[in-house]
């Protein structure tokens, strides 16, 4: 996969299976992760570079991005102004 402008494409950190407390969370409860890995990065939009890079670990925006499933793995497409942080 090859994102065009200012596109990002991660891939998400799987759910949570238990809390810290070690109670184990069902799939109904799960919420849907907010942090991913960075998989793949545009070129940018007109001159301007993308901060992020491939590898980086970072958080988004609840809702931010668009689905995808690309060879039997999920992924999100999203714009790098949609990643609120690099960790």
């Amino acid at each position: 996969m090859k994102p065009i402008n200012d596109r990002v494409v991660v891939k998400p950190a799987p759910a949570e299976e238990k809390t810290t407390g070690g109670i184990i969370i069902p799939d109904t409860a799960k919420e849907k992760p907010q942090k991913g890995e960075v998989i793949a990065v545009g070129p940018g939009k007109e001159g301007v570079k993308l901060t992020v890079k491939k590898g980086d670990t970072v958080l988004y925006g609840k809702y931010a991005g668009q689905e995808i499933q690309y060879q039997g793995e999920d992924y999100l497409i999203m714009r790098e102004d949609d990643i609120l942080v690099i960790l």
